[in-house]
């Protein structure tokens, strides 16, 4: 074990007791890109924190579909971000809530035993993760840390989906499609708390819990088509891109914008992309407009959704809470795209259900 010096304090002033930080920790890591079995358990070095990065202890993390693509490597263009033949992305986790045990000589935001949350480039199905600065909040007062880990990169996207991208107006007709996945829960909410009129799609099991969240109107994909003679919106907020372009072009009212967050999951080196180029194609004459994204950090934004979770305008639900060794399972759970709002990851517990 070593110890991490605290921030230089003032003449005078005592300086905080040092933190204990140890040399090594158990963390999932995914060294070759598969499916769930290559996502293996191993004691690995804590690492440093450069001169612009915290260590954070990691209290919570959560998992979104981006781990599953990182760690499967497709669609096949992602594998030239994360490394052609290997990953260099080992450790799933883009969130991370937890209190700061060092910092960085540049790092000025930050203090050791700040409680903080954010995002990172993987790292968070660990105990202990370095991270840019920049990249992370003040935890809001009240708010758990299974919350803020659960929150960054869905409500990210979310945010990003509804308010830079759809621009959402008070009073406008907002669908969510797959409103039951980790950026579904918080895009309804979301959507409410700009004062949209949600109707939200999900299976019949997800039902109660979607309407929970505060949609206007729910609809259970599995029994009613919303297609079919349905009411039309301003804008449609993708997550699944289970509708062909025609059907969604008919969904959309003119002046319209669809949102795409996500698409079929094919295992090829597009992925996704000929499903979004087709309804590119489609909505060019619809009076609708298409907008797809890729996440990105931003402070302002997340500083919004901290603001969010201070005033309950949004809670994050959370399907369960697992440990280091549900990562696998959970990873397994995401590649069907049928997974129930948030998978939250406290490394230090087992896995339980709730």
């Amino acid at each position: 074990m070593h110890d991490t010096p605290d921030r230089p304090t003032t003449s005078g002033t005592p300086a905080a007791p040092p933190v204990v930080v140890p040399d090594t920790m158990r963390a999932v890591v995914a060294r070759r890109y598969g499916t769930s079995e290559v996502a293996m358990i191993e004691e690995i070095p804590v690492p440093t924190p450069a001169k612009d990065q915290v260590l954070v202890r990691v209290r919570a993390s959560s998992m979104n579909a981006l781990d599953w693509h990182f760690v499967t490597g497709t669609p096949y263009l992602v594998r030239l971000v994360n490394g052609l033949r290997r990953p260099k992305r080992i450790i799933p986790g883009a969130d991370v809530a937890g209190v700061v045990v060092a910092i960085g000589a540049e790092v000025t935001d930050h203090q050791v035993g700040d409680s903080v949350f954010g995002e990172c480039f993987g790292g968070g199905c660990a105990p202990y993760l370095a991270v840019r600065g920049e990249y992370v909040v003040a935890l809001p007062e009240g708010v758990s840390f299974e919350a803020a880990g659960a929150t960054p990169v869905a409500g990210l996207t979310a945010v990003q989906g509804l308010r830079t991208h759809a621009d959402v107006q008070p009073g406008e007709h907002v669908l969510i499609n797959g409103a039951a996945g980790g950026v579904g829960t918080f895009a309804v909410q979301i959507a409410k708390a700009m004062g949209a009129e949600v109707t939200a799609v999900c299976s019949t099991r997800n039902v109660e819990m979607v309407r929970s969240l505060g949609a206007d109107t729910v609809v259970d994909y599995t029994t009613t088509d919303i297609v079919d003679g349905g009411p039309r919106f301003d804008v449609m907020l993708d997550n699944v891109g289970n509708r062909t372009p025609a059907e969604c072009r008919s969904m959309l009212l003119a002046g319209a914008r669809y949102v795409a967050v996500s698409g079929p999951k094919d295992k090829n080196w597009l992925g996704p992309i000929p499903h979004l180029f087709r309804t590119w194609f489609a909505l060019r004459r619809s009076g609708a407009s298409f907008h797809q994204f890729t996440t990105s950090f931003d402070t302002e934004d997340l500083t919004y959704l901290a603001e969010l979770l201070a005033s309950d305008a949004i809670v994050p639900a959370i399907d369960r809470v697992i440990g280091l060794d549900g990562v696998a399972d959970a990873l397994t759970e995401l590649g069907t795209g049928h997974a129930r709002s948030k998978i939250v990851v406290v490394p230090d517990s087992p896995t339980q259900e709730r």
